[in-house]
């Protein structure tokens, strides 16, 4: 598996709202301005059985399943692009008791990935370069319940 993508940013707020906050991932599109919406099944709870469609701006879809599930540590889910399979870990590090460091590790194997995983990471990565500060902000600026 190659390591394509690991972003870490702090967050004003505790472990827990933290969490709470990302995991409303229909809500992902006030922050991440490449996403139009995303659809999560069962709908209502987010946990380990969860899976998704995300609907992105520019038209694709991209579906995920969750592939690892630890309560207010870290959620894993696995999705593909082209001939990849990408596997996006999100890891919450309580740094005190307000403030979480977020760390985002996006993985990838399948087909060509040394060449596919260096396009798939460039626009993966100018896509986070928006969001992680529009992120950071609001859930600053909310203390994560927004």
């Amino acid at each position: 598996m190659l390591t394509l993508v690991r972003r870490e940013f702090i967050v004003e707020v505790g472990q827990e709202k933290a969490w709470n906050h990302l995991a409303r991932v229909d809500q992902w599109p006030s922050w991440a301005g490449h996403i139009r919406s995303i659809e999560v099944t069962p709908a209502g709870t987010f946990g380990p059985m969860s899976t998704g469609i995300i609907h992105l701006r520019n038209g694709m879809k991209s579906a995920f399943t969750m592939s690892e599930f630890n309560p207010y540590v870290n959620w894993k889910w696995v999705g593909t692009f082209l001939w990849l399979t990408i596997h996006y870990n999100h890891i919450f590090e309580a740094v005190n008791a307000r403030q979480t460091k977020l760390v985002w590790i996006v993985e990838a194997d399948g087909f060509n990935v040394s060449l596919l995983g260096r396009l798939f990471a460039a626009i993966y990565n100018r896509n986070l370069n928006r969001a992680i500060p529009r992120l950071v902000d609001e859930m600053n600026a909310t203390g994560g319940t927004a």
